[in-house]
């Protein structure tokens, strides 16, 4: 694990405080959402550039294909 100090107006921090807000769970919540955001982005571009040259299905192939499903049971 890694310690990150961060600094807040004594304002900011009487506030959330009297709000009943753990400050240090707070920020360690925010910063998983957000790495998790930016992993989920990541993936996202890579999967993207992945299937960027598969062509898309012909045209009628999703009927046919539930179909065939269907008539095969």
């Amino acid at each position: 694990m890694t310690v990150v100090s961060v600094r807040i107006e004594d304002r900011v921090k009487k506030i959330l405080e009297e709000a009943g807000i753990n400050i240090g769970e707070a920020v360690r919540n925010y910063l998983r959402e957000l790495a998790w955001r930016i992993e989920l982005e990541r993936r996202l571009e890579r999967f993207e550039e992945k299937t960027r040259d598969i062509p898309p299905a012909e045209k009628g192939y999703s009927d046919r294909s539930v179909r065939e499903d269907r008539e095969g049971n």
